[in-house]
């Protein structure tokens, strides 16, 4: 008898909570996957990415639009906008234009940070062009939301697109010693393609890392799982995949402050113009990319010191390694500290080549 009482007094709790819980019906709200701001003239331009889902199962996409001086404005004119409210529950997404992250984009992120309904794991990317223009093109069968969302997580999974999110951009923006950095897009033709990475320094976009330096720059930052690079020696080629790399970086030095950089990398040959291996082939190969790796790792980081920018937080390691540690005077060390590149290349399988 006292266990039915309890739980008799627990199923009416549950009732009464539940019915204090604001809810929403699917089809009476417009579920807001997708936000893009530019700039149109001194204003910003606003747009939100609705699914629209058919009878037939497949999706179609409709993009409310709106011009305001702050994000709150432009999210007021767009509910003045729509029959329904507008739920920001599901977005998955939030891009800029590159002019609108280069004059700095934590105040237009402050409203994310203020909804509790939105989650950490949203995508962030700054867009080569107008993200108007990306957000109204039609790309696969999911909806426009899922297909940019997807094409950033497949990048940073299996090529050498760094790990990014709101969470890690707002991490590296309150962290002293550390700067963040997105992934560039640009509409073309009918797709999108990652055409680079948006350099931040603090919340505005200073430098922007092409492509083909992307595969270093993760080497730097991150971890590889399923990397690609191709190697050159005087104008032959050989392709090395399924890569996977581990970085460890060490304050060896003060006055003037040193790192050592030491990257180990695995991977599988893939290509090479010779038909076969001769003796010595795959140990030249491998000392090739270590050559590489070294050269171009010293030459980001050199722009980086250029720029004034730490994406790979060197900071942050000279503070936990430094006792009394100064911020102020580290700024100007910075400039004049030195980096030894170390790289080991072991090349685990020659793949389909004899």
């Amino acid at each position: 008898m006292k266990i039915f009482y309890i739980s008799l007094s627990l199923l009416i709790s549950t009732l009464i909570f539940t019915g204090c819980v604001e809810t929403n019906v699917i089809d009476d709200v417009n579920i807001a996957t997708g936000i893009g701001i530019d700039k149109s003239g001194n204003k910003l331009l606003g747009s939100i990415m609705i699914p629209v889902f058919k009878a037939d199962k497949s999706f179609d996409n409709f993009t409310f639009t709106a011009k305001g001086k702050v994000m709150r404005d432009l999210i007021s004119e767009m509910q003045k906008k729509a029959s329904q409210p507008i739920v920001s529950g599901s977005v998955d997404l939030a891009f800029f234009g590159e002019d609108v992250a280069r004059e700095g984009i934590i105040k237009i992120l402050d409203v994310f940070l203020r909804d509790p309904s939105v989650g950490s794991r949203v995508q962030l990317a700054v867009v080569d062009g107008k993200v108007i223009d990306m957000f109204n093109g039609k790309y696969g069968d999911r909806g426009n939301a899922q297909y940019l969302v997807q094409l950033i997580e497949h990048n940073m999974e299996r090529e050498n697109l760094p790990l990014t999110n709101l969470h890690r951009f707002l991490s590296a923006y309150y962290q002293e010693g550390k700067d963040a950095y997105l992934p560039l897009l640009k509409k073309q033709s009918k797709l999108v393609n990652i055409t680079g990475l948006a350099l931040f320094r603090y919340d505005k976009v200073v430098s922007i890392l092409p492509e083909n330096k992307l595969f270093y720059f993760k080497l730097l930052v991150d971890k590889h799982a399923m990397g690609s690079v191709k190697v050159s020696d005087h104008g032959k080629e050989s392709s090395i995949q399924n890569i996977t790399s581990k970085n460890k970086i060490k304050l060896v030095k003060r006055n003037p402050y040193e790192f050592d950089v030491n990257i180990k990398i695995k991977g599988i040959l893939t290509e090479h113009q010779k038909r076969t291996l001769k003796e010595g082939d795959l140990t030249k190969i491998q000392k090739q990319l270590e050559k590489q790796v070294s050269k171009e790792c010293t030459k980001l980081i050199a722009h980086f010191q250029k720029k004034e920018i730490d994406p790979v937080g060197f900071g942050h390691i000279a503070k936990t390694q430094t006792r009394k540690f100064d911020f102020n005077k580290w700024s100007e060390s910075y400039k004049n500290t030195k980096f030894k590149v170390h790289a080991n290349v072991k090349i685990i399988e020659v793949g389909v080549v004899e």
